[in-house]
């Protein structure tokens, strides 16, 4: 029988069979998974098919997870009982089952008569020997979000007599395990070696308060003993370059990112459209009360517009003197394939240090989308991710090499300053295609952003876009700046930790397929004949 990776579902059956709810009228009922939770579980614990017996964070597909939703919607006790699982119950994979094979709680101290029998194929799972798990967040506050669930959660239920003692500072747990409530102030737990880490409200860890530093500490211990961390957070302010943000837009691919956002159309400012929002919001969390958020949500509106709509309406909020309308690029995501072959149009941003290096492509049908080469590495370089922080010309052009060679160029747009060299090189290999677009020049920039900008907003254009998270973030983030001329405008950072990069080249990619089309790149060709 063929593997494939699956759920290691025998953990998300012990959450619903041991856990209870923590707290109000149903306070030590079963807590039950709901849609969304299961789904979120089901992929943080999802065993890859090529996973050995006696490996643990690299037996899943997901090294780390973020989980994104609205305040209130209930992330605390799911993590409450995730963090249950990871203490006492079958976090770990131990080898894909015959069929027949028996989890037994009482093999590992629980009396409770819990069996799961496992199906053929099946990956198996087994607690870890010695777990250290540390609750984390920035302040006390926050943790106690978490361990404030965790204690009644265990008190309530059948974990009262695998884990009888459970105090105000830390639970100690069989065989010398522990869990830990920590903040960015406990240097010296920081550096320990942790199996598993709840990091909340990551999108308040910033570089000010230690988040950042916080966050990477926490990584390397979990690295050196194979042990995974899971984020929860409340959409973030994208101008504070937060722990959530840096997960969010990472190209790392072996990280779980779960955030459903309402329908992009929906406007946060208009009350009745704010009420569909929230249905949305919490339409699979049926013990919240959805008037209660609205008038919470109501009263913040009229002081503070983007905390309330990033509380509740999980969105990220675009600061003051947007150039992208609000929702208008997400309404043309279209995550459609883009085969070999395929004429396109590029588009070239590049930087040294700081800022980002990017490369987008265009159909000649209007498909926006960011090309892979390598392994499936993605065109768009973060400069941190790189030995030095500076962005490798050498990656940059074996990109442009490949994209050339798999796909059929029609014309690329590239700003040389800083990459000079590259662009010269590039210019002798495809004399035809590639051109030197400067975008310090004022009337050709605001030009080509306002076609750009009117095209995505005209449905009848036909401009579509991949949805890559990056690039939405990008466009997000360029705010409009006036020329000295008053005719004329540019695009600008909100903040220095708000990246435009990858919009100047999405622009440029569709100024290069316009510029294209009007010199007869889809003009249809005569046909041929001979005669014999």
């Amino acid at each position: 029988m063929e593997r494939v990776d699956a759920p290691l579902a025998v953990a998300l059956e012990w959450i619903e069979d041991h856990c209870v709810i923590p707290d109000f009228e149903d306070a030590g009922k079963p807590f039950l998974l709901s849609e969304e939770q299961l789904i979120f579980l089901a992929n943080h614990y999802l065993v890859r098919a090529s996973a050995r017996r006696g490996q643990r964070a690299t037996a899943f597909r997901y090294r780390r997870s973020q989980l994104v939703r609205a305040q209130k919607w209930g992330k605390s006790p799911l993590i409450a009982a995730t963090v249950c699982l990871e203490g006492v119950g079958p976090a770990l994979f131990d080898g894909w089952a015959a069929g027949g094979e028996v989890y037994d709680c009482r093999d590992y101290g629980c009396g409770c008569g819990w069996v799961y029998v496992y199906e053929p194929g099946e990956p198996m799972g087994h607690p870890w020997s010695t777990p250290l798990i540390q609750i984390t967040a920035t302040s006390e506050d926050q943790t106690d979000n978490t361990y404030g669930a965790l204690r009644p959660m265990i008190e309530l239920g059948p974990l009262q007599d695998v884990i009888p003692r459970t105090g105000e500072e830390f639970i100690r747990l069989p065989g010398g395990g522990r869990i830990d409530a920590v903040t960015s102030k406990a240097n010296s737990r920081l550096g320990q070696r942790v199996t598993f880490a709840p990091q909340d409200e990551t999108g308040l860890w910033v570089a000010s308060n230690g988040g950042l530093k916080l966050a990477s500490t926490q990584r390397r211990g979990l690295a050196g003993i194979g042990g995974r961390s899971m984020e929860t957070t409340n959409a973030w302010d994208p101008s504070q370059n937060s722990v959530a943000q840096q997960t969010f837009e990472s190209n790392a691919v072996d990280v779980y990112r779960d955030f459903r956002q309402p329908p992009p159309e929906l406007d946060f400012h208009d009350e009745r459209q704010r009420r569909e929002i929230l249905d949305f919001n919490y339409a699979m969390a049926p013990w919240v009360d959805v008037d209660g958020v609205m008038a919470e949500a109501n009263e913040i509106m009229e002081k503070n517009p983007p905390e309330a709509e990033r509380f509740f309406g999980n969105r990220i909020v675009a600061g003051q003197g947007s150039w992208m309308p609000q929702g208008a690029w997400e309404r043309r995501e279209d995550e459609r394939e883009v085969l070999d072959g395929t004429r396109i149009c590029l588009g070239f941003d590049g930087s040294a240090v700081d800022d980002w290096t990017a490369i987008r492509a265009e159909t000649l049908d209007g498909h926006s989308f960011t090309p892979t080469y390598g392994s499936g590495r993605r065109t768009i370089w973060d400069p941190r991710e790189w030995p030095g922080e500076r962005v490798p010309t050498n990656e940059v052009l074996a990109a442009f090499l490949e994209l050339f060679e798999r796909f059929d160029v029609v014309r690329a747009y590239c700003d040389p300053p800083m990459w000079e060299s590259i662009v010269d090189e590039l210019q002798g290999s495809f004399p035809k295609q590639i051109f030197r677009w400067e975008t310090y020049r004022p009337k050709q920039m605001h030009a080509a952003l306002e076609r750009f900008r009117a095209d995505v907003l005209d449905p009848d254009q036909g401009f579509t876009q991949d949805g890559d998270v990056v690039a939405a973030a990008h466009i997000r983030n360029a705010v409009e700046i006036a020329r000295r001329d008053g005719q004329t405008y540019g695009l600008a950072k909100a903040s220095e930790s708000q990246k435009i990069d990858v919009t100047m080249a999405t622009v440029l990619a569709h100024e290069a397929r316009m510029d294209a089309i009007a010199a007869g790149a889809t003009a249809e060709q005569e046909e041929f004949f001979i005669y014999f």
